[in-house]
């Protein structure tokens, strides 16, 4: 059953009714099947999409591919066995980096015998490093020989991965002819940019015959496998750029994957260790820890945590940030990379078709055909309103676990611009909020963490007026403002700090003032062009509490509204009310449930003292974690409401793994604990430790406080939440808050 889902939700059954408003949507808009599940692999630049059997089925509208570099590589493979498909009995990718299938034959024939079905084990391994490695394995448990001829059906469109999203193309570069080289073959494609791009596929025997066609080529082996015996070859799918050919480009399969198990290995081993009495939870902890591991991506200008896949396979400021901010617990080296990455591409000067300015961050960063050609602004795009402040945030709250006082002195200049940048151009008219408005013609309309078109919108469904200051990013500012007081403070710099202390004390006031809508007793979404409250009920002034801009009368009554039912789904918070007039529960803004939304409510939360609330929303999310494939929080899913046996359903096209969803937990497990660092002062702050129902005791090794070690030991009983110092190397101050 083939749909087509829009931005907004809406399902189209036929293909023509979707319109292309990729550019402005920033956001999937494809046609799916909405039954299909996916498997995902991916190690640093390359990342593997293929259905549930392990096969790319050819002209799919799913998606599913192997990519570099934003480029589909291949667009099809297909495995058969003697004309049939083979019975797929499992597929895992359990490592983020290896796919298995476990598969058997259909009852074929080989010269006239008949093999009975399920008597031939056909093992794919796929390897995701530098390429894409298969190594198949078939072994025959009859008591006969068989003669079998197999089919491998390749095809590479090399559509840049906007195109595969639903960008519409005028012209595209030439596609060449395939062509067999000995145990290679070749697909080849001259961008319109003048890169030349390949993609090579080296068999590790000699193919009996390949049947070669304008886009795709059919490779055919012919086997003899004995009696009880089995067949073992493999085939490596390299993908070239330009002059970029590997020196080695066969590596062996078997060292590859020993060097990625040792690099998990040496990852874990940096990494927070958590052990708790709860099996289930420390799955959900150890598959968000090697989520995010995946997603680490190295590039020219270093490490960087990208998006998810298979849509933001690329770095995104405000992503990066997020999750670096909520990853700090486990482990520090992702927000100091990500902190010189943002800091590598801060604006430097106005461009109006990058929406660049002078000391902003980064939106996305894109690097395939159409990047290279400007016809998307992705070089990078600059269209993101929070990107800055939470940038600044990063850097304190970085600062806060490391005392690293040597990286920030680095990058002093760039927190000075970031400054200087809310100030000349965030508050374009110098009333103290942070306004966005589209400047490049195929920028994004709406420049907030919902940019789908039409996520901000008045109570009567009219799209909000331009330009929209949104209520979170006035807080992400406030916040900033104060963290980055205490970073100037710290380095001898006391007139720039009484200064961001005073106007964040002017921001505050006036923020509850201007954004307090006195009949709902809730926080307005945004400001509008005009002014005016956007008075539709929504999650985005749940994000405000974790900041502390929000009087505590008022964040009360915004925790009472948000854990109401039209909110709260049971899973989870939904981005908009049930009472809204533009309310979808499969909507991508306008009805979802974000896990990272919710990990950030929570510690908002948590800073008010709103316990019962922050537990119910954490119960909640691990009690979806629970329902999805391999304990893994997607990018978002659909926000119906809970009831007797029901489980959360999927939204159709969701990054999985997606780095802020796999980063929520560790927010939550933090922000449960009321753990608060402060490494420039040696000590560690545990504000009210309050562990929920299904977590009777937490243990945290290797927690470092300044590079010092700590072991903390957490247990509930009879409702109340104890901790105990288990290990301590050096003298940091252990501070109970009230």
């Amino acid at each position: 059953m083939k749909k087509c889902v829009s931005p907004e939700g809406r399902i189209f059954e036929e293909e023509t009714e979707a319109t292309n408003r990729i550019l402005n949507e920033g956001i999937p808009f494809i046609i799916v099947d909405v039954r299909e599940k996916v498997l995902t692999t991916k190690e640093g630049d390359c990342f593997l999409l293929t259905n549930t059997e392990g096969d790319i089925p050819w002209g799919n509208t799913r998606g599913f591919g192997f990519y570099y570099q934003d480029t589909r590589f291949l667009s099809c493979m297909e495995f058969l066995i003697n004309d049939k498909n083979p019975v797929c009995l499992s597929s895992t990718v359990e490592l983020n980096y290896l796919e298995r299938l476990e598969c058997a034959n259909p009852d074929i024939e080989s010269n006239g015998i008949k093999i009975p079905q399920e008597t031939l084990n056909i093992r794919q391994s796929r390897l995701v490093k530098d390429g894409f490695h298969n190594k198949v394995r078939i072994k025959n448990y009859n008591s006969f020989s068989v003669d079998l001829t197999l089919q491998f059906k390749f095809g590479s469109d090399f559509a840049d991965i906007f195109e595969v999203r639903g960008l519409k193309r005028k012209s595209r570069g030439k596609l060449l002819c395939p062509q067999l080289e000995g145990k290679n073959l070749i697909f080849a494609y001259m961008g319109k940019d003048d890169i030349f791009r390949q993609t090579k596929l080296h068999f590790s025997v000699e193919p009996s015959s390949v049947e070669i066609g304008p886009e795709r080529a059919t490779v055919i082996f012919n086997f003899k496998i004995k009696a009880l015996s089995k067949l073992n070859f493999s085939i490596y799918v390299e993908p070239i750029v330009g002059e970029n050919v590997k020196e080695n480009p066969k590596p062996n399969f078997g060292r590859t994957l020993s060097s990625l198990k040792a690099s998990y290995e040496r990852y874990g081993e940096k990494c927070l260790q958590v052990d708790t009495d709860n099996p289930i939870f420390d799955r959900l902890i150890a598959r968000s820890k090697n989520d995010v591991r995946a997603l680490v991506t190295e590039m020219p200008e270093g490490r960087i945590i990208v998006g998810g896949i298979p849509w933001y396979a690329a770095p995104f400021g405000r992503d990066a940030a997020i999750v670096s901010i909520q990853t700090l617990p486990l482990c520090s080296d992702f927000a100091r990379d990500t902190i010189k990455f943002l800091a590598a591409y801060q604006g430097k000067k106005e461009d109006v078709l990058r929406e660049e300015e002078p000391g902003k961050i980064i939106h996305e960063l894109r690097r395939g055909e159409l990047a290279n050609l400007g016809e998307i602004p992705h070089t990078p795009y600059y269209g993101s309103i929070d990107s800055t402040p939470l940038f600044l945030i990063l850097v304190s709250e970085y600062l806060k676990w490391t005392n690293d006082l040597g990286l920030v002195k680095k990058i002093k200049g760039n927190i000075d611009k970031a400054i200087d940048w809310i100030k000349n151009y965030g508050d374009r008219d110098g009333d103290l909020f942070i306004e966005y408005e589209r400047r490049a013609e195929r920028g994004l309309e709406n420049q907030g963490w919902k940019d789908s078109s039409n996520s901000v919108f008045h109570a009567d469904g009219r799209a909000a007026k331009l330009p929209i200051a949104l209520v979170e990013v006035q807080a992400y500012v406030y916040y900033a403002l104060r963290r980055t007081s205490e970073i100037y403070n710290g380095l001898g710099d006391l007139g720039k700090s009484t200064a961001l202390v005073s106007w964040a004390a002017a921001l505050r006031e006036k923020f509850n003032e201007d954004f307090w809508m006195n009949e709902e007793n809730f926080l307005a979404m945004a400001l509008d062009g005009d002014k005016k409250q956007v008075k539709t009920i929504t999650s985005n002034p749940g994000q405000v509490l974790w900041t502390g801009i929000l009087d505590k009368d008022k964040a009360q009554k915004v925790a009472e509204r948000l854990m109401k039912s039209d909110m709260f789904s049971g899973w989870g918070i939904r981005t908009v009310s049930k009472t809204a007039k533009k309310y979808n529960p499969m909507s991508y803004h306008n009805g979802t449930i974000w896990p990272h939304d919710n990990a950030l409510i929570v510690r908002g939360f948590r800073r008010y003292g709103f316990d019962d609330a922050s537990e119910k929303v954490a119960n909640g999310l691990y009690d979806a974690a629970t329902h999805h494939a391999y304990m893994r929080l997607p990018e978002l899913f659909c926000g119906f409401s809970r009831r007797e046996e029901s489980w959360p359903t999927d939204y159709p096209v969701a990054c999985s793994p997606q780095a802020w969803s796999a980063g929520s937990i560790f927010m939550i497990l933090q922000s449960l604990l009321g753990i608060s660092p402060d490494a420039p002062n040696n000590a560690l702050y545990l504000n009210k430790p309050h562990l929920p129902s299904w977590l009777g005791s937490v243990k945290l090794r290797g927690l470092k406080v300044g590079g010092n070690p700590l072991d903390l030991s957490f247990r509930r009983e009879n409702g109340l939440t104890s901790f105990t110092v288990l290990k301590k190397e050096r003298e940091t101050k252990i501070i109970m808050e009230e």
